[in-house]
């Protein structure tokens, strides 16, 4: 059944206020979504900071979004590269001393389709350590701050999460006896959900103010794919991408934008185009199918990051 709480043309920037006062942590912004929801949010006067690896890009985003809102507008970047952890802890550190407040932390950067199996420099799959161990560690080490102001974190998953063999590999996390570029990306993606939906669980049970949200951006024009899948995967990609089947990185953005800021949203949901086959459309509540909150693998998981991270959660 289709989402009409925001009407016939889904939820968009449209419905945005003020922003003003507010500050929004992003992972990944120097192009596709990440920098959509960066202008989007810089628009409303919000702050920005930008969690990104590459320094050049960094300046060179900060320059186009400056030139566009003004050189007032608050945006900056703190290095960080999501798949070594001893860099996500020293970016989370710079957080914590540099921005006091964050009204919500936004993991949008990922890598995808990686061709053959590579490893992190602290020894996982590539795709598992970038976008589901270095964040459940950047999350980690920031709750506090995002408590302080009843924040929210905001998961960017993928319809990926519905292929593969969409459970954990627990036997064998690395893939090194089964490696395929896209299963591997599907369990990465589902292991990002699982983490939200069991720290939603864990949150219940305090008196924590913190709101924990999970959407995907459907099928939009992002370099994702261009930046880590094989040759094969890019050229394929950047056929469709010129297809109507493919949408504007612009509205790739907005779901995650809407899970940072609208109030009243569902949190046991996964948000995004509820159009054909969920790759496009107007922006709502999507399905979201129970092998992503299978409660015995989210608890496994939760235990199995924290073991790979050294980080233990305190709540």
């Amino acid at each position: 059944m289709k989402d009409t709480t925001f009407g016939p043309k889904g939820w968009t920037p449209d419905r945005l206020g003020s922003l003003k006062g507010k500050t929004y942590l992003i992972t990944g912004t120097t192009a596709g979504a990440g920098f959509q929801a960066t202008r989007i949010l810089l628009s409303k006067g919000a702050k920005v900071v930008m969690l990104n690896r590459n320094a050049d890009k960094s300046i060179a985003a900060i320059k186009t979004l400056k030139d566009t809102f003004g050189a007032n507008a608050e945006v900056s970047f703190v290095r960080m590269d999501l798949s070594d952890l001893a860099s996500v802890r020293a970016a989370a550190e710079e957080v914590k001393r540099t921005v006091p407040r964050i009204d919500a932390l936004i993991c949008n950067a990922a890598i995808a389709q990686v061709p053959t199996q590579q490893l992190t420099v602290d020894g996982f799959e590539s795709q598992l350590g970038t976008n589901h161990y270095g964040h459940f560690l950047l999350c980690g080490m920031l709750f506090d701050r995002i408590q302080e102001s009843a924040g929210r974190i905001v998961v960017v998953s993928s319809l990926g999460y519905n292929m593969g063999i969409k459970t954990i590999q627990f036997d064998d996390m690395n893939w090194d006896k089964n490696y395929s570029a896209n299963a591997v990306y599907s369990q990465s993606k589902l292991a990002q959900m699982m983490f939200a939906y069991e720290l939603q669980d864990r949150l219940k049970a305090t008196d924590s103010r913190v709101e924990v949200y999970v959407c995907h951006p459907g099928a939009s024009a992002t370099s994702l794919i261009s930046t880590s899948g094989g040759l094969f995967t890019r050229v394929t990609w950047w056929m469709m991408s010129k297809t109507p089947m493919v949408q504007s990185a612009e509205k790739g953005a907005y779901p995650e934008v809407m899970c940072a800021t609208e109030d009243g949203l569902a949190q046991r949901a996964l948000y995004g185009p509820t159009g054909w086959l969920q790759t496009g459309g107007p922006v709502g509540k999507g399905t979201l199918n129970p092998h992503a909150y299978d409660k015995p693998v989210m608890e496994k998981l939760w235990t199995v990051s924290e073991k790979a991270t050294g980080f233990h959660w305190e709540i």
